[in-house]
């Protein structure tokens, strides 16, 4: 779980932005955190309207309140109030201290209840949405699923990977609607979308590292992915295969792309200067020319 998303100021900050989008009052400030938590408001404002009919797996449920048992015992979450009570401090300083005491409680008491009501509520409306395709009720309640994953995710290297993982979900629903002209299109232009995204931020880690293991990845997306639009191509009718081979042809600038960047990465280039959608654009190296 990433310690730096649940810190105290972003779980007070998304508290606010859910009190806010549940008609509270506003607060005057603005966070750089904001956008990033926008996803997760999302799906909590859909989590009110649109509650998914999904029961919590009882091993999940146990295992849930076995973690926050243990984090209410470790962060000491309801004693510092209590002893800050119980020394009864004096003066200017000393009658600040409950109320001080009292708000880091509150924040972390919030933190805890942020973390299990997201797990919850994730786990749910994943089981719920996760056969969803395009047209289906659940369907936008999958995508925003996907956002809120990617807002949970810290590094660049795992939100590349999630990327991928959601271009790889694109193909499969393509798979299924691609006797709808329209929803076939649009399902390929959206997984054409998360394949750049995903290639861009493993890319840029590479080249900023000068790193090829992010590449990897890479390899291992392009090699099943290919194989399944070449088979997908065979599939669908003669109207739809100039957009899929579209698609067969942006794995294949990918896969240059990570080709060029390993080669440079291995003799020793900086990191290049040009970028595009697909990230870095390397040179070739000296022999190479």
């Amino acid at each position: 779980m990433d310690s730096n998303l649940f810190s105290r100021r972003r779980a007070e900050r998304f508290a606010q932005l859910l009190d806010e989008a549940n008609g509270g009052r506003r607060h005057h400030v603005r966070s750089r955190a904001d956008d990033e938590l926008a996803p997760l408001v999302a799906v909590g404002q859909r989590l009110a309207t649109d509650r998914p009919a999904v029961a919590v797996d009882p091993d999940f449920r146990a295992g849930l309140r076995a973690m926050l048992v243990a984090t209410v015992e470790r962060e000491g979450v309801g004693t510092p109030a209590q002893a800050a009570t119980a020394t009864g401090s004096t003066g200017a300083r000393g009658s600040l201290l409950p109320a001080a005491t009292g708000r880091r409680v509150r924040a972390r008491g919030a933190i805890l209840v942020g973390v299990a009501a997201g797990a919850v509520a994730l786990s749910g409306i994943s089981f719920a949405s996760e056969n969803a395709l395009p047209g289906d009720a659940l369907y936008g309640m999958k995508r925003s699923t996907e956002r809120a994953q990617l807002a949970l995710t810290s590094s660049d290297i795992s939100r590349g990977q999630l990327f991928l993982d959601f271009a790889r979900t694109r193909l499969d629903e393509a798979a299924t609607v691609h006797g709808d002209r329209f929803g076939f299109g649009t399902v390929l232009d959206d997984m054409d979308a998360d394949t750049r995204q995903g290639i861009r931020l493993l890319t840029t880690v590479a080249a900023q590292r000068s790193d090829p293991a992010p590449l990897d990845a890479i390899d291992a997306f392009l090699t099943g992915q290919r194989h399944a639009v070449s088979g997908l191509l065979d599939r669908v009718d003669h109207t739809y295969q100039d957009r899929t081979r579209r698609s067969l042809a942006l794995l294949d600038v990918v896969g240059r792309r990570a080709d060029g960047l390993r080669a440079a990465i291995a003799c020793g280039l900086p990191a290049p200067a040009a970028s595009d959608a697909l990230g870095p654009a390397p040179v070739s190296c000296p022999g190479d020319r």
